[in-house]
């Protein structure tokens, strides 16, 4: 099964691109049991940021369940996609990689859509207890919103602590609302 956590533009609307689904080996071995993992890729809205001069079509993850599953299970994401997390309160960020496939890096972003820092992850190694874990924090306690790439994807767009996201991350939470 494959799960696919990549968008596609259709006209001036988003849509998320959904897990291929391959029936017959379903069917042949009955219910798998990573299939309700898998229901991985979450339906979250979409919307085009502007980091630096690159654009990066990304899922809003507003709500706790959302941020919890994040990109867990996707087994890939196409190059200029990702995910923004609207955190609930400013403070210091904590992310982790756990039933994360892919590896990602991250930038923790202020209230006004600047870029604080830039982090590297590596997904962690499958069957690793909870506690063992590595976990991913920000220096800086001003983080409003955290933005995942693919890895590498802020270095090789040019992209550092001090650049501005567009339109501000405020702005997302009117996007994400049902």
């Amino acid at each position: 099964m494959t799960v696919s956590c990549s968008f596609f533009k259709t006209g001036q609307r988003f849509v998320r691109a959904t897990g291929l689904v391959l029936v017959g080996l379903f069917l042949l071995a009955g219910p798998l049991p990573a299939l309700a993992q898998e229901e991985a890729a979450q339906s979250l809205p979409v919307t085009e940021l502007q980091v630096g001069k690159s654009t990066l079509h990304t899922q809003i993850a507003a709500t706790p369940a959302q941020q919890e599953r994040g990109l867990m299970f996707c087994t890939k994401m196409a190059d200029n996609d990702g995910m923004i997390f609207l955190l609930s309160r400013t403070a210091r960020a904590t992310f982790w990689m756990k039933n994360t496939l892919i590896p990602l890096s991250v930038a923790f972003i202020d209230k006004n859509g600047v870029i604080l820092e830039i982090h590297d992850m590596q997904p962690a190694p499958q069957g690793l207890p909870d506690s063992q874990i590595p976990i991913t924090a920000s220096v800086s306690d001003q983080v409003a919103y955290a933005l995942e790439a693919n890895i590498h994807w802020f270095a090789l767009n040019g992209i550092k602590p001090g650049d501005k996201i567009v339109p501000a991350p405020s702005t997302l939470a009117k996007l994400a609302a049902p």
